[in-house]
């Protein structure tokens, strides 16, 4: 009897230590309002350009409504420059979007991080208003952790109806 506790006691560490610390690496990006899309971006990407008050990460997949080839260029700015961001179609030569809003990430322009939350943002000399959604994607470890879990539940709730 006591062997088969110690079974499960080391067979539940195991399922923790093999599920690791659950941080979301990739993040969704929902843009709704006047414009919408959405896409997925590293939770700290390495931009293909840089500049004093902004970044730029080219050719990004996502569901961009009126972009040529379905891939735009985003640009994102420091707060003293306004905020917000700039979605621009790059093959298809046109601006898709181009709002004012809170810096969207910590860090330098060379190494930044995306700040998770909504925020609301404005058409740059317009009239437009945004809402843009950054949320975490759970890696599988998360799931691991929750079936885990639910798993340590249910045995005790067994245990606890046969006792």
């Amino acid at each position: 009897m006591k062997l088969k506790q110690i079974l499960r006691t080391s067979a539940a560490a195991a399922l923790f230590v093999w599920a690791g610390v659950a941080n979301a690496a990739l993040y969704n990006f929902s843009l709704t309002g006047d414009y919408t899309a959405s896409w997925q971006l590293d939770s700290a990407p390495s931009p293909d350009q840089v500049y004093n008050n902004a970044f730029t990460l080219w050719d990004i997949d996502g569901d961009f409504p009126d972009a040529v080839l379905g891939v735009v260029d985003l640009t994102f700015f420091k707060a003293s420059s306004g905020g917000g961001l700039e979605i621009y179609d790059f093959y298809g030569d046109q601006e898709l979007l181009l709002s004012d809003g809170s810096q969207l990430y910590t860090g330098s322009e060379a190494t930044p991080t995306f700040k998770l939350g909504t925020f609301a943002l404005t058409e740059y000399q317009g009239s437009g208003q945004y809402s843009l959604t950054i949320s975490a994607v759970p890696e599988p470890a998360t799931y691991g952790m929750l079936l885990g879990g639910l798993g340590l539940i249910g045995v005790a709730l067994r245990r606890r109806r046969q006792a």
